[in-house]
């Protein structure tokens, strides 16, 4: 007979390491943690200036181009501020290709330059219309905009934008406006190919596919952008500290900073840079993310019903291969996220804009594993069985089976 008590106590299964499912920051490699964690050295002289020249050089291959990369001490936000402040003037206008929230946002920060905006309308559930922005370019007779700016993947909508297709639309317009294209969520976590697609200028960020913290961001400029630099009003306003003055040929590692380099980034930049060389280069970065991206999706496909989970892209082309956008349909998206992080440790990201209440998003780029994406696709499927949740099968075991037709080792 047994004489024990019965014990009722709060029972909580998140007791070992947390997983951080957001689209970015992302997790941080080992070895960029290391680098982060060694102390200040000099900064005139020395290994940092090797570590600078290393990082300065290897930038450009990033983003596939032959032209000119600059390092900013800020986020993102940072990268169109040097973006508009070296490409732009009060009075010129640009054209902005809606698909999200952030094109429209970095479009914000044009017009508080005293630059003219205008957006090309688009929708949070698809890419921006090539055909549209032929039409409306071809109409621009006068050649009065000087650049249209475009998202390659939204992060809030998590669209992928055809940037080949948005190119060959102006081409066939016979317009002459800069290409520019906000790469933050997708360089190194996708394909991009400046040269090759005809981008003049592209922004990206330290913090998504390139494993670093964030607080540093980049600007890669093609010629026809630095034409443009140097074509602008010598009296124009400007800000001195993301100018390309003296970035373009700098006599001091302090020029290319503007001040005192980013000591702590540069060394995580380059350890990250050789974790990427070592995987095989950035096509074998993409193919892991294709891959990963795809066992997200077929757990969606999996669980979707039509009062259920589904996907916010409808168009399975245009789903981005960095972050997905789930709307929820009668589930409650806060209630999921809560669940997935006080009781699983999973962080998953929240919906941006319109869809906030009735959306999550799955972060699934940078340092990343087939471990990594099924622990949080099955961390949502128990919150989702937890919540009593439609279901029609099970997500983890199509992504598990998904990874498992893709492997060829």
């Amino acid at each position: 007979m047994s004489h024990g008590k019965l014990y009722v106590v709060a029972m909580t299964l998140n007791s070992g390491i947390d997983l951080v499912s957001i689209p970015g920051p992302t997790i941080l490699p080992d070895r960029v943690r290391e680098a982060l964690a060694r102390p200040m050295p000099n900064i005139y002289d020395g290994p940092l200036l090797e570590t600078s020249d290393r990082v300065l050089d290897r930038l450009p291959s990033i983003a596939r181009t032959s032209g000119h990369g600059f390092v900013v001490i800020g986020n993102g936000h940072a990268a169109w501020q040097m973006a508009i402040n070296n490409t732009m003037e009060p009075g010129d206008k640009v054209l902005v290709l809606e698909s999200g929230i952030f094109a429209a946002i970095w479009g914000n920060n044009v017009a508080a330059a005293g630059v003219d905006v205008e957006v090309l309308p688009g929708t949070m559930t698809g890419p921006v219309d090539a055909d549209a922005l032929q039409t409306r370019l071809a109409n621009d007779t006068v050649g009065s905009i000087v650049a249209v700016l475009v998202a390659q993947t939204d992060t809030a909508s998590s669209v992928h934008n055809d940037i080949p297709a948005l190119r060959a639309a102006m081409t066939a317009a016979g317009h002459d406006a800069l290409l520019m294209v906000d790469g933050i969520a997708s360089i190194g976590t996708e394909r991009f190919e400046m040269d090759e697609w005809g981008v003049d200028l592209a922004i990206g960020a330290s913090q998504k596919g390139l494993m670093c913290p964030p607080g540093v961001s980049f600007v890669w400029a093609g010629e026809r952008a630095i034409d443009r630099y140097r074509s602008l009003s010598v009296d124009r306003p400007r800000n001195a500290y993301v100018d390309w003055a003296q970035r373009l040929e700098p006599e001091a590692v302090y020029q290319s900073y503007s001040g005192t380099p980013p000591v702590t980034h540069l060394r995580a930049l380059d350890v990250a840079l050789d974790i990427i060389d070592e995987e095989g280069g950035l096509p074998a970065v993409w193919e892991r993310h294709r891959v990963l991206a795809g066992a997200v999706h077929a757990a969606i496909d999996a669980w979707h019903t039509p009062d259920g989970l589904s996907f916010n892209i409808t168009s399975p082309a245009h789903r981005s291969n960095a972050v997905t956008t789930v709307r929820t349909g009668t589930v409650d998206s806060l209630a999921l996220a809560r669940v997935c992080e006080r009781e699983y440790g999973v962080t998953l990201g929240i919906g941006i804009g319109a869809i906030r209440d009735r959306s999550f998003r799955i972060g699934h780029m940078g340092h990343l594993n087939p471990p990594m994406v099924l622990g949080t696709l099955g961390a949502i499927e128990a919150a989702l069985v937890h919540l009593d949740a439609p279901l029609a099968g099970s997500g983890a075991a199509a992504a598990a089976r998904y990874i498992g037709e893709q492997t060829t080792g």
